[in-house]
């Protein structure tokens, strides 16, 4: 189930576009396509030159040598791929890129950003690139012919709420690029969210009204508290936009008249208990952002 309209969140590229995957006896259109995919995925949208291409690990993936994976990690573990982003990033910043582009989410929490932090200062940066490509989750996702691609914009049963709504900070839609095409550029976005497991306002990547537009910022403002300024996090009130509610049976439609539209607002200690009934009874959210 994707989260809210995907038009509207600057996901539907990537919900419309589905997953590109290597085929035996495949044209070389195909091939071509897949490493431009890679590339694409991998440096999260940055343009390459011919010059930093990765000649031999082409070369490779077009004889039938690497699988997309075994490409898609060579590309992660190039010269190219550190200098843009372990050699010149925060290493908060490198950590929540390799999740999002490697992965295709956000990290989870602290703990999952701290071990990763770990594995850097034990084992250093190839290290820290295989332990994305050789773990289940990477496997389960992608297996050794896809290539990977965003998928921690789609709500699920179970999924940890704040990582879901951190992805719509890293994930400001398809044309932007995750450093030049980022407000954010080089620094971390999710860090003190993460170690405080914030969750964020989901906003949409362009618009005319204030707050809004093509990449994310903070809130000018705090959410008002139950209890007066300043008494914390758990006082904070939030707002919730739904736009509309499947019919019941097989066929699932959603209004898509704006007097559809229900809006709630809930304290911050039962936003995840809305969010799943809303999700449990078919709701579609449009925002999830501070009154």
């Amino acid at each position: 189930m994707t989260f809210g309209p995907a038009s509207q969140l600057g996901v539907a590229l990537f919900e419309e576009t589905p997953p590109l995957e290597a085929v035996p006896g495949q044209s070389t259109e195909a091939t071509e396509s897949l490493i431009s995919a890679v590339y694409r995925q991998i440096l999260g949208n940055a343009y390459v030159m011919e010059s930093e291409r990765a000649v031999v690990p082409e070369s490779q993936f077009k004889r039938g040598e690497f699988s997309v994976r075994e490409f898609a990690r060579a590309i992660a573990k190039s010269d190219l791929y550190r200098s843009r982003t372990f050699d010149t990033c925060p290493r908060y910043r490198f950590i929540e890129l390799n999740f999002k582009r490697l992965l295709g989410r956000a990290p989870d929490g602290l703990e999952e950003m701290r071990a990763h932090s770990t594995l850097l200062d034990t084992q250093g940066f190839e290290a820290e690139i295989d332990s994305y490509f050789d773990s289940d989750e990477y496997q389960s996702a992608y297996g050794e012919n896809i290539v990977p691609y965003y998928r921690g914009y789609k709500t699920k049963p179970g999924q940890n709420m704040v990582g879901f709504t951190h992805m719509f900070a890293l994930l400001r839609g398809a044309s932007s690029s995750d450093l030049k095409g980022s407000i954010s550029g080089k620094k971390p976005v999710l860090n003190k969210y993460v170690i405080q497991e914030t969750p964020l306002p989901v906003i949409p990547p362009s618009g005319g009204s204030v707050g809004n537009g093509w990449s994310f910022r903070d809130p000018a403002t705090t959410a008002p508290s139950r209890l007066g300024t300043g008494v914390g996090e758990s006082g904070k009130v939030y707002r919730i936009e739904v736009t509309g509610y499947g019919s019941p049976g097989k066929v699932s439609r959603v209004s898509r008249f704006r007097r559809s539209n229900q809006v709630y607002f809930v304290p911050f200690d039962r936003l995840s208990q809305e969010y799943q009934r809303i999700h449990a009874s078919g709701g579609t959210i449009a925002s999830i952002t501070p009154v």
